[in-house]
């Protein structure tokens, strides 16, 4: 062995200990530092998260919905663990520049592999470097304070704002790095006449030809002192990283497949759908035996968060696709989701060394209240928990969980939320409903219908309970919906009832706002009442009670089979029981609640045809928001373009005459949009069923 040998394996083998005992400290530390959050189970239905596991990372299912950079990112991801073969190799090269893997070293399959698989990781760093500088925020115009882009313009910030940029790039150097290292060594094997097998890395022997006169000890130094430099540049991430705990687009490469592992749906089928129990300790909270002093109620600082929301915040990868799809930052407001982590992730490891030490003393450590310190009140109550930000996640952090675990410790335990929410709040707490209307009104309207819609009783003649929800019953715009529905059904042949007085609302804005105590309270009323009937198969108009009774009642005892009516719709229309729909020049506005958090997409869309349907340019899972979820169909909206006005547009801009709506918020937002807009004399904006009802005429 040579002196340079000597020398080189000397230091590659130095380096490495030194790196591999950093960074085994530091995911000690990092599984330390997330198990300071609180207890939660998420061990449940394990062959369905690895399923889910295996689906998200080996087949890039969330990365692939944005195509070239999906499949730039794949290939990356490939080469990152294909290549460890390599690395090992190069322990070989440093001792003895002829040594190389046993049997597999210069096998013609395996030289073959290793080069296609290194042309594709260049190819595709390449791709990725090149996206990132193309979107620049420096080369994008960005909206001064207090505005935002115009519909079809909504992308002129940036999605990489807010983040950490040297970071990506010194990743997106070390992996080119990484790949130019392997060329360097196999074309030098070549020129050493190590290796002749020219079919089996061909760029590698072209490469070789750029060497000129150069001889064959000369070669194999080149072979010892390249495979010398990738060690120290491989092991020079997991240094960095180990150095760096905030540094999550390298560290996601480990902690993502945890994260995606233990997401909360295990199926990985919707965005999140439910809203997150309520916990204390790991349990479900109740309300009349955990004392708020002791057990505080929702996220009021660190360590109230659970350890999987701690394990979020150590993954995000600062990507901003979660940020370009966000309604709220796309008008102009406060609230990036991939800020709120980021900043949540910085002040959880400026304060985890004294957690850690606190706790190892049997001690407390008293950390900043989360909200008016770390995060702006104004990014907590921006959200309209949509579930774009989930829904687009690649690491499956549960952006909307977090927000909604702030806002009940702000409502419950500091009465601190907007103004107009407490107006809302009276009224389910005084009448039952946000409006503050009368119980004995909700009936008023089926008064205009040409038959009797009968009352819910156990053993009474009815199949389906229609579960006409407080829009419906109250609002005047909404009522025309709920007629339509029930008329419809009648002409169909389809037995149904409603409870009438005895309906009161579901809680999904309570909850969303973060009153879980009053959300829980309607909830468990309503659930006396359905189990009273025996209700079992329920159909909603509303999207947001559809969730509610259909997701989260389950948590309290109500189990109940719950249809959107556009699903039933579609089916009474299949079987020749209503008429098909042949409106023209329609557009559609997928609800959140309806398509992204339950997955219903197909059944309005064959209501409405595909003849006639013009889709905006963002739909389905990458719909956008009306502005009326999460609370917010109750509150202002001052900071910013309006979230209805930005949809509004939107719609307005197909062409299309008629905006065909599947919620009754969406439908009063979407009006609001159009007629700010002054198009309300020449878009029309009504519910499919109201569309659907008129051709049965």
């Amino acid at each position: 062995m040579g002196a340079v040998q000597i020398v080189t394996a000397l230091i590659a083998f130095a380096y490495t200990g030194v790196a591999i005992w950093l960074f085994a400290r530091a995911c000690v530390d990092m599984l330390a530092t997330v198990r300071l959050g609180q207890k939660e189970d998420r061990s449940d239905d394990k062959k369905a998260r690895w399923t889910t596991l295996a689906r998200e990372t080996l087949g890039h299912t969330r990365m692939l919905q944005w195509s070239l950079v999906g499949a730039a990112h794949w290939v990356v991801f490939i080469g990152f663990f294909s290549l460890f073969p390599i690395l090992l190799t190069a322990y070989f090269e440093v001792l003895n520049p002829h040594w190389t893997l046993p049997l597999v070293g210069h096998w013609g399959v395996w030289m073959m592999a290793s080069e296609f698989i290194a042309v594709l990781t260049g190819l595709g760093i390449i791709t990725l470097f090149t996206i990132r500088m193309l979107n620049q925020p420096s080369n994008k115009k960005v909206p001064p304070e207090g505005e935002a882009s115009e519909a079809g313009q909504r992308k002129s910030r940036s999605r990489f704002e807010n983040s950490t940029q040297w970071q990506a790039f010194y990743i997106e150097a070390t992996i080119f790095l990484i790949v130019a290292c392997y060329f360097g060594i196999r074309s030098l094997e070549f020129a050493a006449g190590a290796t002749d097998k020219t079919w089996a890395s061909p760029i590698s022997s072209a490469l070789s030809g750029l060497y000129g006169g150069l001889s064959e000890s000369g070669a194999l130094t080149g072979i010892t002192l390249i495979a010398g430099f990738k060690i120290l540049v491989s092991w020079t991430f997991f240094l960095i990283i180990a150095l760096n705990p905030t540094m999550g687009i390298g560290w996601h490469r480990i902690t993502a497949f945890f994260n995606i592992y233990f997401k909360r749906n295990a199926t990985g089928e919707v965005a999140l759908g439910p809203a997150k129990p309520m916990l204390a300790d790991g349990r479900p909270i109740d309300f009349e035996k955990d004392d708020p002093e002791e057990t505080p109620f929702g996220v009021g600082v660190l360590t109230d968060f659970t350890w999987k929301g701690l394990l979020d915040f150590s993954t995000c990868t600062e990507c901003g696709r979660c940020q370009s799809q966000c309604p709220a930052w796309n008008t102009g407001k406060p609230l990036s989701p991939k800020k709120l982590v980021t900043d949540l992730r910085d002040h959880l490891y400026q304060e985890a060394p004294y957690l850690k030490a606190a706790a190892a003393k049997g001690e407390t450590h008293e950390t900043t209240q989360i909200i008016g310190s770390i995060i702006d009140p104004d990014v907590l109550w921006s959200c309209t928990t949509c579930g774009a930000c989930v829904e687009q996640c690649p690491v499956d952090i549960e952006h909307v969980d977090t927000i909604l675990d702030l806002r009940r410790f702000q409502t419950m335990m500091e009465s601190d939320f907007p103004e107009e929410g407490q107006t809302m709040m009276r009224n389910l707490e005084n009448k039952g409903n946000p409006w503050g209307e009368a119980p004995n009104k909700r009936l008023d309207w089926a008064k205009e219908l040409e038959f009797e819609v009968p009352l819910a009783e156990e053993g009474g003649d009815w199949e389906y309970l229609y579960w006409v929800g407080c829009a419906g019953a109250y609002d005047p715009k909404a009522q025309k919906t709920a007629r339509a529905v029930a008329t419809l059904l009648h002409t169909a042949g389809v037995k149904f009832a409603v409870l009438g007085e005895a309906e009161t609302c579901t809680g999904d804005s309570a909850r969303r706002i973060g009153h879980e105590f009053m959300y829980q309270m309607l909830a468990e009323q309503n659930i006396e009442t359905l189990n009273e009937v025996k209700a079992t198969k329920i159909i909603a108009t509303c999207p947001h009670c559809l969730n509610t009774i259909g997701n989260e009642y389950e948590d309290l005892g109500g189990s109940y089979e719950v249809v959107h009516h556009t699903q039933l719709l579609a089916q009474l229309v299949s079987e020749g029981k209503l008429k098909q729909l042949e409106q023209k020049d329609v557009t559609w506005h997928d609800p959140c609640y309806l398509g992204r958090h339950n997955r219903v997409f197909t059944p309005p869309r064959e209501l409405i045809g595909d003849d006639n349907l013009t889709e905006m340019p963002r739909s389905g899972t990458e719909s956008f928001c009306c502005g009326a979820g999460g609370g917010r169909m109750w509150l202002e909206e001052p900071i910013g373009k309006r979230v209805n006005r930005e949809r509004a547009d939107e719609a307005i801009g197909t062409g299309a005459k008629t905006v065909a709506v599947g919620c009754p918020f969406c439908s009063t937002m979407l009006r609001d949009g159009v007629a700010d807009a002054g198009k309300e004399d020449d878009v029309e904006v009504v519910d499919v069923a109201q569309l659907l009802a008129r051709q049965q005429n």
